[in-house]
This record gives C-alpha cells, sequence and structure tokens, in this order.
C-alpha cells in the first residue's frame, strides 16, 4: 500500500501558520514548528491582552480627570461623588476627553458636582 503524502491540505495548514508568524525574527518567522508554538503563545498574549488594554485605559482616564480635577480645588472621587449626587450621567472617557480638549466645558462639570 503506497503512503500518504498529505498533499495541499498539510501545506495550506503549515503556510497559514508561517503567514501569521510573518515578521517574528528568528526560528519562529521561518520554522513552521517553531512558528506554530510562537502563533499561539501570541494568541494567547493577544486575547490577554485585549482584556487587559480596557483596564489600562480605564486608569488612564481616572488619573486624568483626578489631574483636571485638582486644577480646580477638587480630588477625583470628590468629582466622581459630587456628579453621582447631581444625576451627571457622563463616563470616565467623555470626562477625560472633555479635561484634555475642553477645559472650560470641564469646568463647568466641576461646578456642577459642587
Amino acid at each position: 500500500m503506497p503512503r500518504v503524502k498529505r498533499g495541499f491540505k498539510a501545506r495550506r495548514r503549515r503556510n497559514k501558520v508561517l503567514k501569521a508568524a510573518k515578521g517574528f525574527r528568528g526560528g519562529p518567522g521561518k520554522q513552521f514548528k517553531t512558528a506554530k508554538i510562537a502563533v499561539a503563545r501570541a494568541g494567547n498574549y493577544a486575547y490577554r491582552d485585549r482584556k487587559v488594554r480596557k483596564r489600562e485605559f480605564r486608569g488612564l482616564w481616572i488619573m486624568r480627570i483626578n489631574a483636571a480635577a485638582r486644577e480646580h480645588g477638587m480630588s477625583y472621587s470628590r468629582l466622581m461623588g459630587g456628579l453621582n449626587a447631581a444625576g451627571v450621567m457622563v463616563d470616565r472617557k467623555m470626562l477625560a476627553d472633555l479635561a484634555v480638549r475642553e477645559p472650560q466645558a470641564f469646568s463647568r462639570i466641576v461646578e456642577m458636582a459642587q
């Protein structure tokens, strides 16, 4: 019985992995065996860091809001507490954007929170 040489299906699978590993340095960019490992690891990091990115951006927004609030003599927690009490529904992303791009609008929001 003749041996099975796997044909184009195996080549297609290998090429898919090597295409995903394009730009990787050294063996992982050229050799299928190491590329397979590197692509799997890269996929795990990408999955994990899609979640981490959301956390990091929220932290950045909070830092920006805090800095802008302190310019108006108010802490971040007092500002957010005042906004909740006043019933102002503006998310942190919008507040941070206002603090950077529209300082006058942010100062009006701080007055609402006081």
